[in-house]
C-alpha cells in the first residue's frame, strides 16, 4: 500500500468515525478495549494467521509513548542500510491490518516492518517462536498520559474526552485503548533477558538520538556509517516528523505529532494526582529493572 493510499485510508476510516456514537466507537476484546474503527474485532481475530519471520522488524508502544516517531527513524535506518524506501509498504501496527492486508504482509518481501500496541501477551506467538527482533519504547507515564489524552481528545475515531480529570483516572485504571501502562511495564519486564527483545525509553533517545541510532541498528543487524548515523538523526527529530506529518499523516499529523516534550506533565497534573501516580509506579514498578530504565525520579518529580 502507498504512503498515499494509506492516507486516503486513514481518511476514509476518520470521516466513518464523524457519524458513530461514542458508546459505539471501543468494545473489549479478551478484556482489554480497542477502537471499533481502526482495529474491529475480525483484525484481532485474523492475526492468528501471520506467520512471523526471523528477519521481521517488530515495533512495540504502549500508545503514546513515542510510537510514531520510532516508525520514522526506523524506516530511515532501513533505507540507509538496504537502499529500500520503506514508507511506500504497508503501515505497521498488525492490529489495523484485516484479513485482505494480512495477505499482502504474507507475501511481503523480507525485511518486513511491522509494529503493535498490544500487551506482549496478546502480541502472536509466531513472533517468539520464530525469535523475531523486537524494539520496545517505553516513557515515563506523566507524559504518556498527557500525551494520550490530548491524542484523544482530538481523535474522531476515539470517543470525546469529558475531562483531564476523567481521563487521568480511566488511564490509572487501565479503562483506556489497549489496556493499562502498567500492565504493560509488568509484562516487558518479563521479557528483558530475551536476547531478540530490546527496551528502549523515549527520554533516552530525546536525549541522545544519534547513540539510540547506533544501539538500534546493531540490534536489527544493520551496518551504517557514522555519517548515516548523523543524517538519519538529524532528519529524526520530532520537530523534523512533526513537519512532514501532513504528507504521511494527513489530517490526523497534528492529532499524532502534538509537542513530543519531557515534562509537559507538570501543565497538567494536580498535586493530588502527581501523588498518586508516584504511589502507583511505587507500588507495580519499584525496584523492577523496567522502573529502572525509566528514571522515574529523574522525570516525574
Amino acid at each position: 500500500m502507498s504512503g498515499k493510499q494509506l492516507v486516503d485510508r486513514m481518511q476514509s476510516r476518520v470521516e466513518q468515525a464523524k457519524g458513530m456514537r461514542d458508546e459505539e466507537k471501543l468494545y473489549r476484546y479478551k478484556g482489554v478495549l480497542y477502537p471499533c474503527i481502526m482495529c474491529p474485532e475480525e483484525n484481532l481475530k485474523a492475526l492468528d494467521s501471520i506467520s512471523a519471520r526471523a528477519d521481521d522488524i517488530m515495533l512495540v508502544a504502549y500508545p503514546k509513548c513515542g510510537f510514531n516517531w520510532m516508525v520514522g527513524v526506523l524506516r530511515q535506518i532501513i533505507a540507509q542500510a538496504s537502499g529500500v524506501k520503506e514508507e511506500s509498504r504497508m503501515p505497521p501496527l498488525i492490529e489495523f491490518f484485516g484479513p485482505e492486508a494480512l495477505t499482502n504482509v504474507g507475501n511481503a518481501p523480507s525485511p518486513r516492518f511491522l509494529g503493535t500496541h498490544m500487551h506482549p501477551d496478546n502480541i502472536p506467538a509466531t513472533f517468539y517462536q520464530n525469535k523475531s527482533k523486537m524494539l520496545v519504547i517505553f516513557r515515563n507515564p506523566k507524559d504518556t498520559v498527557v500525551s494520550y489524552y490530548h491524542f484523544c481528545n482530538n481523535n474522531p475515531v476515539l470517543p470525546s474526552v469529558k475531562s483531564w480529570d476523567s481521563f487521568f483516572q480511566d488511564f490509572m485504571s487501565g479503562d483506556v485503548p489497549w489496556g493499562s501502562y502498567f500492565t504493560h511495564a509488568l509484562a516487558w519486564e518479563k521479557k528483558m533477558d530475551d536476547p531478540n527483545v530490546m527496551i528502549v525509553t523515549y527520554e533516552d533517545l530525546k536525549q541522545n538520538l544519534s547513540e539510540g541510532v547506533r544501539q538500534i541498528s546493531t540490534f536489527f543487524g544493520f551496518s551504517l556509517t557514522e555519517a548515516q548515523v548523523e543524517q538519519i538523526s538529524q532528519g529524526s527529530t520530532f520537530s523534523a516528523m512533526k513537519e512532514r506529518s501532513a504528507n504521511s499523516h494527513g489530517n490526523m499529523g497534528n492529532v499524532i505529532f502534538r509537542k513530543g516534550e519531557v515534562g509537559d506533565w507538570k501543565n497538567h497534573f494536580s498535586p493530588e494526582q502527581s501523588q498518586q501516580m508516584d504511589e502507583t509506579f511505587k507500588n507495580r514498578l519499584e525496584g523492577t529493572r523496567i522502573g529502572a530504565l525509566l528514571k522515574y525520579q529523574l522525570h516525574c518529580q
